[in-house]
């Protein structure tokens, strides 16, 4: 990926965090030394100072993205920024974290060397999803785009779910089950690790199946190839269910409908922190 020139920044506060307004007003006063212009959402550009544009023109419009608060904000970003592949640096304002993996002491140095060009980003892909409707509804299609996972869960009956998946064009499984998760690498250490998925090095092209609570035992969490594009059917008259991406963009899905999921065409650019992934993982997941 060639480095762009870093002439304005976008800055996304989680706004409940206590920490947010204080480390944001430093962030701000140190670009502005440095002749960058800020980007930022109206309520936070009236406390912090910065141009007031909405999220999604901070997208279209930063060289860089400054995400303070949890991965949960971060993807929210990512989606939007996604297209141009804008670089995001995550500062966690509560320690380290999976995607967010600046702490806050370390904003500053790490900010300076993003603006002197001093840093790599990791590439993740995303995946693209799309539910195709019944022919009486051909034309209407849902589509959205997920960094850490794609989740069909079972409709508000709670009854098990009956899902057909092809994989690359192949018969692949029927699952029985309560349902199932379809994960990126980045996302192997969410959602899926809870229901016994492998936990993934961030950079590889693959991605997770892993069926939640399965009726079968020997239907276990599988890795495919991120080449593969996933196509999955519900398979039972009443049995509606409900498609989550990155556990905030949803869509009823019927029988009649079918789903695709194929790696996206675009990734989401992470400024590399000075943790190893290895770091993370022991401290996030106290391995010691």
């Amino acid at each position: 990926m060639v480095k762009r020139v870093i002439n304005s920044v976008g800055l996304v506060l989680k706004r409940d965090q206590p920490d947010a307004v204080v480390v944001a007003h430093k962030l701000v006063r140190h670009m502005r030394t440095r002749q960058h212009s800020v980007l930022c959402e109206s309520e936070v550009a009236a406390e912090v100072g910065g141009e007031a544009v909405p999220r999604q023109l901070i997208a279209d419009r930063a060289d860089l993205i400054i995400v303070l608060g949890g991965d949960g904000t971060l993807l929210g970003v990512s989606r939007l920024a996604a297209a141009r592949e804008t670089p995001i640096l995550g500062i966690n304002l509560g320690g380290l974290g999976f995607l967010t993996e600046v702490a806050i002491d370390e904003a500053l140095p790490a900010l300076d060397r993003v603006l002197q060009g001093d840093y790599e980003v990791d590439r993740r892909i995303t995946l693209e999803l799309t539910v195709e409707r019944s022919s009486t509804d051909a034309r209407r299609k849902d589509r959205f785009i997920a960094v850490n996972d794609v989740v069909l869960n079972r409709g508000p009956l709670g009854r098990m779910l009956n899902l057909e998946v092809k994989a690359g064009g192949q018969p692949f499984c029927t699952y029985k089950a309560d349902g199932l998760i379809i994960a990126t690498p980045t996302g192997s250490t969410a959602y899926a690790l809870s229901a016994g998925g492998p936990i993934v090095y961030p950079t590889l092209g693959v991605v997770v199946l892993a069926p939640i609570c399965p009726h079968t035992l020997s239907n276990r969490p599988v890795v495919l190839p991120d080449s593969f594009e996933i196509e999955i059917a519900v398979r039972a008259s009443d049995h509606d269910a409900t498609l989550i991406a990155d556990g905030q963009e949803s869509s009823m899905v019927g029988t009649e409908d079918t789903i695709r999921v194929r790696r996206g065409h675009h990734a989401v650019a992470l400024v590399r922190s000075e943790h190893p992934y290895f770091e993370i993982w022991r401290n996030k997941l106290h391995w010691g």
